[in-house]
């Protein structure tokens, strides 16, 4: 045995005689691992990051994972087989259902990542509302661990639902505005599928950070291998896996993205130039099977309180109806989050308007700045050093600055290549910004837990980008006094006799382009409250069970004050050296200047 670095979750790192075994559970869709069971634990951490829970809830996730998997396969097993047929050809009858469960399939298949050990939905469950599914790490390094434990992200999992009405990425000239695309930084741009969601989904499986696959090559190889091939070429046709995979492409494909083995080369895998066409057709048409199930009613179903008081089947509490009064008004949520109707922001005004849209997305498909602070929990900022594949996430370390969608535009580091060369000179006007996401589902958590907000019982998310927010409170307070208990310190630093996310709030992580249309609202305690329960009307499953909300098996948090949720965990943000020239000197560089 070799000496390999172990982790003592929570605590300081521990240097034993050890080898760590991954565990896999094997279901009709999954397979053992290929990759070698002996790998060195990445734990470039201080304490307090990484949860003490962290390997016991992954393997609780990957048994949900494994059950929604079974539940798929059943389904596909019941379906009746459709008739292609007709000019242009249809799948005649069950084509829509088809595709579908293909999609959910593939978002439920842990063989879709080197150690067959991460699915799409290891940080996305749908009980969360297709958000992170471990409370502890949601409450404390943000991100989610990916096929490499314990690499991890940057960013919280953005919410499936409703993602796929998200337009193609585009620059509305006459607002100097961008609306559209898919991720936090909108780099799903939808420009060659003409779907963002669909460009979304072929993101995770190849980030080294998350599925972590070294080639899209390996998606349509592991494809070619899942005991759904048949539906997969029943969908999009025989012949769809007729690409002659050299044999090393097991080996390859079972080494994760980064490694330092592969020299920044991300076509490993050896084939030929119609052999690569090939495997990219099937690529996109993963990508089109998970859009299509998550734009189905097992994911985007319209069947909250709010979709029923649309259509006159429920009466909103008197508190509930004073949040929607408050959402378009007061509290000026209505002018992003839109609901299709006008916003009254004067309190002597009322809201006579009709409905838009018989079934609102709450959202202006755009992005904004809202002047977050940086969040010293992530766990990407500790990321400075190789891991046992000579892999390093973040050089930078706390020099790392999250710009959105401004890094984008620049195709700029911890982002993607901009297709759109005339785009780029826009990215200093949009340092910062972060997409608009729908406010549906954001309330979402299991039945046994059935609120975000403390005292509970409760299911713990991390709200924004960053996870900065641990409630909703918590969110809608900071729209409320942003600017009212503005200090400038960061997190972990209130001066004392002020309480963090109560009375003194941080100072912006990017200053630039900050929306000033919140930050000092006048809402009263009770007002903030009755917003948030307006956002728990937008939660899914209440005209009809949420599909597969019953499947978690954790714990239940209970005790304390949404107002406060979390503040036990803060931990204090370092001393920031400056960004990164690799982050803010590219060019167009910020203006003002970031520090």
């Amino acid at each position: 045995m070799r000496r390999t670095r172990l982790i003592a979750l929570g605590t300081a790192c521990a240097t034993i005689t050890a080898v760590m075994f991954i565990s896999v559970h094997v279901v009709g869709g999954q397979s053992e691992a290929a990759s070698s069971p002996s790998t060195q634990v990445y734990n470039p951490y201080r304490p307090g990051i990484l949860p003490s829970d962290l390997s016991s809830e992954t393997a609780r996730v990957q048994r949900e994972v494994d059950l929604i998997e079974e539940r798929a396969l059943a389904r596909w097993h019941r379906l009746k087989k459709p008739i292609l047929t007709g000019q242009p050809p249809v799948l005649q009858n069950t084509g829509t259902e088809a595709i579908e469960t293909l999609g959910e399939l593939m978002l439920y298949d842990r063989n879709i990542s080197p150690g067959k050990n991460q699915a799409c939905a290891s940080c996305h469950m749908p009980y969360a509302g297709f958000s992170g599914p471990i409370p502890s790490v949601n409450l404390t390094m943000v991100a989610f661990p990916g096929t490499v434990h314990f690499r991890a992200g940057k960013r919280t999992p953005q919410r499936h639902p409703y993602s796929p009405f998200f337009p193609v990425l585009q620059y509305n000239r006459e607002q100097g505005l961008f609306f559209g695309g898919n991720f936090w930084d909108s780099r799903a741009t939808g420009y060659r599928l003409r779907i963002p969601d669909a460009e979304q989904a072929q993101g995770p499986p190849v980030d080294t950070q998350e599925m972590g696959f070294p080639d899209t090559a390996c998606i349509a190889f592991r494809l070619s291998q899942a005991v759904y091939r048949p539906l997969f070429e029943e969908v999009w046709g025989e012949g769809s896996f007729d690409i002659k995979f050299p044999s090393e492409t097991e080996r390859i494909c079972a080494t994760p993205g980064g490694a330092a083995v592969f020299g920044g080369n991300t076509t490993q895998v050896p084939l030929s130039a119609g052999d690569r066409t090939r495997a990219n057709i099937v690529y996109d048409r993963w990508a089109q099977s998970i859009d299509s199930y998550e734009q189905s009613v097992q994911v985007s179903p319209f069947s909250s309180k709010f979709d029923a008081f649309l259509a006159g089947k429920y009466t909103f509490t008197a508190y509930e109806m004073a949040g929607f009064k408050l959402f378009n008004g007061k509290g000026n949520c209505n002018s992003c989050h839109l609901d299709g109707r006008g916003t009254t922001l004067k309190s002597d005004q009322a809201d006579t308007s009709s409905a838009a849209m018989v079934n609102p997305l709450f959202t202006c498909f755009g992005s904004a700045n809202e002047g977050v602070p940086l969040n010293p929990s992530d766990a990407f900022y500790y990321q400075t050093e190789p891991d046992s594949y000579g892999f390093i996430a973040n050089p930078y370390g706390f020099g790392y600055r999250d710009l959105g969608l401004g890094t984008f535009l620049r195709s700029g580091f911890g982002s993607g290549p901009n297709p759109n060369v005339n785009w780029k000179q826009y990215a200093p006007t949009v340092d910062g910004q972060m997409q608009v996401s729908s406010v549906r589902d954001v309330a979402l958590a299991p039945p046994q837990c059935p609120t975000t907000e403390a005292p509970g019982p409760y299911f713990q998310k991390g709200f924004f980008h960053n996870g900065y927010f641990k409630s909703l409170k918590q969110v809608v307070h900071f729209y409320n006094t942003r600017d009212k208990y503005a200090y400038p310190v960061t997190s972990g630093h209130c001066p004392k006799g002020t309480i963090e996310k109560v009375n003194c709030w941080p100072m912006p992580e990017v200053r630039n382009n900050i929306d000033m249309t919140s930050g000092n609202l006048g809402l009263t305690d009770q007002e903030e409250n009755q917003i948030v329960a307006f956002l728990q009307t937008l939660s899914d499953g209440f005209t009809k069970s949420y599909p597969n909300s019953d499947v978690y098996t954790g714990a239940c948090m209970r005790g304390g004050s949404a107002a406060t949720q979390g503040n036990e965990l803060l931990i204090p943000t370092p001393p920031l050296p400056p960004c990164a020239s690799a982050i803010c000197g590219v060019q167009p560089v910020p203006s003002p200047s970031i520090p």
